[in-house]
């Protein structure tokens, strides 16, 4: 083979090459995960969710709480040890979940445990006392961060579930 059909083959294998990776990166970038709510024992209707962060177009069900105002809304559920949830639409201007929720005295922390959330929706939870526990969910997936330092997502649904011993 001479120089040249040679370049040619190796510019043609070097195409195949780029054209194969690009493909697998744009199919590799997409994110099909299913959103899950925790689950309880109970059945509820699905929560709508709010559009962007416009908080006056975020429709309510019936069986949906409107709390606060501001310009950013976010769905809030909580599950009480009976697999009863009350479902929230939380509107406000805080940045962080956790500061919303404290604002609208839907959570409060423990005074021995910072960071520790024992009181939800006026359910207590305290593992010194009674063994539960209150369990924080982001999409029904476990949280791997604090509720105070949780971005507001609104398109995201928070929950806590109070959890036996």
């Amino acid at each position: 083979m001479n120089k040249n059909n040679m370049r040619k083959l190796l510019s043609f294998i070097l195409c195949i090459v780029l054209i194969a990776a690009m493909a697998l990166l744009a199919t590799g970038c997409s994110d099909n995960k299913p959103v899950e709510t925790p689950k309880t024992e109970a059945t509820t209707a699905p929560t709508e969710k709010p559009e962007a962060t416009d908080a006056t177009k975020a429709p309510a069900s019936a069986d949906v709480t409107v709390k606060g105002e501001g310009k950013t809304s976010f769905n809030f559920e909580v599950t009480d040890l009976d697999g009863k949830t009350t479902k929230f639409l939380i509107k406000t201007d805080k940045a962080t979940v956790g500061d919303a929720l404290l604002e609208l005295d839907l959570i409060v922390e423990s005074t021995e445990s910072a960071g520790m959330i024992v009181i939800v929706n006026g359910i207590s939870a305290d593992y010194n006392k009674d063994g539960a526990w209150w369990a924080y969910y982001i999409n029904g997936e476990s949280a791997t961060e604090g509720i105070k330092t949780t971005k507001i997502d609104p398109t995201a649904t928070y929950a806590f579930v109070k959890t036996p011993a």
